[in-house]
């Protein structure tokens, strides 16, 4: 092989007739395939819908699930938008009430500059009381955007209010119910809303006070409320330890979760059967043999109908092709991808035919390449991705994102550290070794008629799971912790809040 710099000149030439759409199907030309640093766009967690998107989850770098970006929490009060009769510090964390309250209006109502982030477990706040004033009419909840700035929280519709003077618990009108202790000078109160329960919740001096049901599903700010001459609170948003341990209530929420999902009863047989029909679904025969072995015969034994005239005869699509499928996932494994082409030619040369100018072919043209930059062959790796891989430019956005990140190995001395690593690792060969199964399994002839598709059970347990954790969330107005299957499958929690 040449030097490094007549190796970099062939990835130019190669890169350049890639970009002309030379051979492609797409036309004339399209974006820079070994432009912008090697095509991060793949990666960090951002899913794309399609064949291609659904297994390159397994092998990628990134985090999986579709994840919202952290929401901006509060950090100060909000002084554009405050009620009068109130003084604020320059630092926007204190505020004092200077009005005379003689009327029910002469309240200084103020927010926090964002609302309560929602997706997240639970969001929670602190006021101390430096002075309780006169009355000690000090309010403390949450309202929505549309709050009066002249009335007290929970004093108005789609707010919640906890009250110094009289303990009482005030939600949508100006007649509260006992709820609990009174608060003064030196006390401090917190207010919080747990979205996993749906309820807002007040402390004490580091105590739970109690919670009421949430029922407003809109957006809600932090909120305190001042009322009678030279009341004075300080306002906590984090940016100091809470007097409130609320990480001890994070964790007791995730427990009770934990003992709620536990406390579910499966019957005994359950797990192994998932784990059986995950591992013939993804045609691990020898495995699946072992397990059966090891099951002391409480399953039936696996039978396989041999192939006969491009046709595997079987209609029980659990068991569909199984030894093809175990021969293809072990070549596909060891990387070779010559011989995988060649079984699927001898064997299902038709549907192949068929599936001429789809994600298979191209999954398997992008390892080959894969496979000739991880044994160091760069000039060869050109040369393929000039005679193969050229042909797919322009075909999608999923496989041009997919071809950028590949091509791109050949752009650094060490691709095995590049940020396209991953592609180089066993994951993205078990990648291959899943879309060349489901291509198998796709053409049971008995498929169309069982109206299944070619998943797994467990597959579809972890979509349903993930489908019943969206519809809660939409259940209680998009509000609550984003559901991670990403996280949860890596054995971390469910996220942070």
């Amino acid at each position: 092989m040449g030097s490094r710099e007549d190796t970099t000149k062939l990835v130019k030439l190669a890169s350049l007739k890639i970009e002309s759409g030379v051979g492609g199907r797409g036309g004339g030309g399209g974006g820079r395939i070994l432009g912008g640093g090697g095509g991060g766009r793949w990666r960090g967690g951002v899913q794309r819908k399609g064949l291609i998107s659904s297994f390159m989850q397994r092998g990628g770098r990134g985090d999986g699930d579709d994840e919202m970006e952290e929401e901006e929490a509060p950090t100060h009060l909000n002084t554009s938008t405050c009620g009068h009769f109130l003084v604020i510090t320059t630092d926007k964390l204190c505020a004092k009430y200077t009005g005379e309250g003689l009327h029910g209006n002469d309240v200084g109502v103020i927010q926090g500059n964002q609302a309560a982030p929602c997706h997240r477990l639970l969001y929670y706040f602190e006021i101390t009381v430096k002075d309780r004033g006169l009355k000690g009419y000090i309010g403390i909840g949450f309202t929505d955007e549309h709050f009066r700035n002249s009335r007290q929280p929970g004093w108005e519709p789609n707010s919640y209010g906890y009250h110094g003077d009289d303990g009482k618990l005030y939600h949508g009108q100006g007649k509260g119910h006992v709820f609990g202790p009174t608060f003064t000078t030196g006390d401090t109160v917190g207010a919080g809303i747990n979205y996993a329960s749906q309820e807002i919740f007040f402390t004490k001096n580091g105590k739970m006070v109690g919670a009421t049901f949430k029922d407003v599903k809109t957006a809600l700010y932090p909120t305190i409320g001042l009322h009678s001459p030279n009341e004075k609170v300080e306002v906590n948003f984090g940016q100091r330890q809470f007097v409130y341990d609320v990480e001890a209530l994070v964790q007791e929420e995730r427990e009770r979760r934990h003992r709620a999902v536990e406390n579910v009863h499966l019957p005994p047989s359950a797990s192994h059967s998932i784990v059986r029909a995950y591992l013939l679904h993804y045609g691990y025969h020898d495995t699946l043999a072992a397990f059966d072995a090891a099951s002391g015969g409480s399953f039936p034994p696996v039978v396989c109908t041999p192939h006969e005239d491009g046709n595997n005869g079987t209609l029980d699509d659990d068991t569909f092709a199984l030894d093809q499928r175990k021969v293809l996932r072990r070549l596909a494994r060891d990387g070779d991808v010559d011989s995988v082409f060649a079984k699927l030619r001898e064997w299902y040369p038709q549907q192949l035919q068929q599936e001429h100018d789809s994600n298979i072919i191209f999954l398997l043209h992008c390892q080959k390449f894969i496979e000739l930059v991880k044994s160091g062959m760069l000039e060869g790796a050109v040369t393929y991705a000039r005679t193969e891989l050229a042909h797919f430019f322009g075909a999608s956005l999923d496989q041009d994102l997919h071809l950028q990140d590949c091509l791109a190995l050949l752009a650094y001395e060490r691709p095995q550290e590049s940020p396209m690593a991953y592609l180089l690792h066993f994951g993205q060969r078990e990648v291959v070794a899943d879309a060349v199964n489901a291509f198998v399994l796709a053409t049971n002839p008995c498929l169309p008629a069982s109206g299944k598709s070619p998943q797994s059970g467990l597959e579809k347990l972890l979509r349903q799971l993930t489908a019943c954790h969206v519809e809660k969330r939409l259940l209680n107005g998009g509000q609550g912790e984003v559901f991670s299957l990403h996280r949860i499958l890596q054995g971390g929690k469910d996220g942070g809040w």
